[in-house]
């Protein structure tokens, strides 16, 4: 009998525990807790692990502590721009959308490219376009805004820097250090039937330049799942783990090393990525349901939960 899980993430960083504040570290663990055990209950009903890894990443969507949909950072120019991608482990199937602005939920754009497409990668207005097409929900561009991010933008001008995070909040009360934070949210998921999943979704970078597309919605870069190997969703220096092709590393180490799961994750955050300069982390789930969370900074929020099983949500690194 296949042991059904999922994981998700809300990013990685650095951690600034002396000027956290206890409410918002709650905050960010109560939201990963309910996300993921949602998750899991779609799993414990016989729902499909691209159902599962899709819902939770609406949700971690919907969420403003979070950058990805509501709550994303802003680019140079003041505006947003967002990406996402669902690969089906059964299928080898993906759907993905880059530098969207109108679209409420991009993980529910990449899995419409998913399934009522031809093509894998849709960006912009022909992406945007597309979602209308198929009934998703357009909004207006401030949609996205909050005045924590409007405030991370200012900072990031002023040292006049592209920062690789989000900011939860404004007077850095959050629990990772805002200007070294990868804003990056993900799932992965084994289903009952045995099959994997992942998604991804972002906001980029704050002070990115408009048109910037990063790892997260390219397959085998930010997000990759094979039912042969694993399902991995990553979140880090977006240009350093597509030039690593970090998602699709760790299956290729399983697939021809014979590496297990935690060896090729730990190897390519810990040793691949790291080489290049890069920070960051992933969440993995192998055909076992066996599951991996390496991060090569201080922390990455994150939460797994098995069918049947209390989740377990964490931010810092264990001690």
């Amino acid at each position: 009998m296949v042991k059904a899980v999922i994981a998700i993430h809300g990013g990685a960083g650095a951690i600034t525990r002396s000027a956290m504040s206890a409410e918002k570290e709650q905050a960010y663990l109560q939201a990963l807790r309910e996300i993921v055990t949602q998750g899991e209950q779609i799993l414990a009903q016989g729902g499909s692990a691209l159902d599962a890894v899709t819902e939770a990443v609406r949700l971690l969507e919907e969420c403003p502590l979070f950058n990805a949909g509501k709550g994303a950072v802003f680019t140079h120019q003041g505006t947003h721009e967002l990406d996402a991608c669902v690969m089906d482990g059964r299928t080898l199937e993906a759907g993905a959308v880059a530098g969207v602005t109108r679209v409420r939920n991009p993980v529910l754009a990449a899995r419409a490219v998913l399934e009522q497409s031809p093509h894998v990668l849709l960006i912009g207005e022909g992406a945007e376009q597309f979602a209308q097409a198929q009934g998703l929900e357009p909004v207006a561009t401030d949609y996205f805004s909050t005045p924590e991010r409007w405030e991370q933008l200012q900072r990031a001008l002023h040292s006049d820097t592209a920062v690789l995070d989000h900011d939860g909040a404004a007077h850095h009360d959050d629990p990772l250090d805002p200007d070294r934070k990868f804003g990056t949210v993900g799932a992965v998921a084994l289903d009952l039937n045995g099959n994997l999943a992942a998604a991804t979704s972002t906001g980029g970078m704050t002070n990115k330049q408009a048109g910037r597309v990063g790892d997260s919605p390219l397959p085998g870069a930010g997000c990759y799942a094979s039912n042969d190997s694993v399902a991995v969703s990553c979140t880090g220096t977006g240009e350093v783990f597509i030039r690593t092709l970090a998602a699709y590393d760790v299956a290729a180490q399983m697939r021809y090393a014979g590496r297990s799961l935690q060896q090729a994750s730990v190897n390519v955050i810990h040793d691949q990525v790291l080489e290049l300069g890069g920070s960051g982390g992933l969440i993995a789930v192998d055909r076992a349901g066996n599951v991996a969370l390496p991060f090569n900074s201080e922390g990455m929020y994150r939460g797994v939960a098995r069918v049947g099983e209390a989740a377990e949500v964490a931010i810092y690194r264990e001690s």
